[in-house]
């Protein structure tokens, strides 16, 4: 009270200011803002295949993670911030393709309070193995989005400036797309409650919110899913030439390069003014 009536006293330009000082921390601890795409976690059949693919794109094992003297997860790193997480399917039972996606938060407290203003029910944020800050949450299918906040200390964070092939196709994971029963329902929950921005015509594509330029889109889900991943590249016609001098069968579509992995996952390349 006493403040209230100290702040009636006080000329006007300084109220303002002393509320913004009051009114920023409580703005900061409630935003969607993200910075992009951390990782694309998929399960595959055989590792080494995949792993010899990866590999064959330009793109390096970080490190990966072994339980019972068998690995467990291999992380191949697309540039500091964001990897591909190969999943060995360890029974026939288990599905492959997409697991999930992860967005990197640079306040990861922050996005989920505002989840949780919104409705959502994320998990607690804990400490994962690699070392970094992590919360869950599902879609209205059930399907896991991951939220990560990269600490200094982390297995990530300590392999800064490592592990850049210099023959990597591309150093950008620009867009993930996830496959839905529903997209009418998956598209309301992405802008409604996400704050996705729909930037496509049919309405299955956004814009990850903050500045990254990353993106998600959704597909019809089939008996046979197929995962689909997008690249940035300096030159769609630089980036088919040299795939094929490297054995890779490439599909070309409307200024698009693809390239098949052996479960079937499709990797686009784009130049970036097809990007937006």
């Amino acid at each position: 009270m006493a403040l209230i009536q100290n702040l009636t006293r006080t000329p006007k330009k300084v109220r303002i200011l002393i509320l913004v000082l009051f009114c920023t921390p409580a703005l900061r601890a409630q935003s969607t803002s993200l910075s992009g795409i951390a990782h694309v976690a998929l399960r595959v059949s055989d590792l080494a295949k995949s792993r010899d693919f990866y590999h064959s794109l330009g793109f390096e094992q970080a490190f990966e993670f072994t339980d019972a003297g068998k690995t467990s997860v291999a992380f191949i790193k697309v540039n500091d911030r964001q990897f591909i997480e190969l999943y060995p399917r360890t029974s026939d039972t288990q599905p492959g393709g997409l697991m999930h996606i992860c967005f990197e938060a640079s306040e990861i407290e922050s996005v989920r309070n505002a989840y949780l203003k919104r409705g959502l029910q994320p998990a607690e944020i804990k400490k994962a193995r690699a070392g970094n800050l992590l919360f869950v949450m599902y879609d209205p299918e059930g399907q896991l989005l991951e939220y990560t906040q990269y600490l200094p200390d982390s297995l990530h964070s300590l392999d800064h400036g490592k592990h850049l092939g210099e023959q990597r196709v591309s150093d950008h994971l620009l867009q993930a797309t996830s496959a839905v029963k529903d997209i009418v329902a998956e598209r309301a929950f992405y802008t409604a409650k996400l704050n996705f921005e729909s930037v496509s015509l049919t309405g299955a594509e956004f814009l990850i919110t903050g500045n990254s330029g990353d993106k998600m889109a959704l597909q019809i889900q089939t008996s046979t899913p197929r995962p689909r991943i997008k690249f940035a590249v300096a030159s769609v016609k630089a980036t088919v030439r040299e795939l094929r001098s490297r054995g890779f069968h490439v599909q070309k579509s409307h200024g698009t390069a693809s390239v098949t992995d052996p479960d079937g996952a499709i990797l686009s390349f784009v130049s970036p003014h097809d990007t937006r």
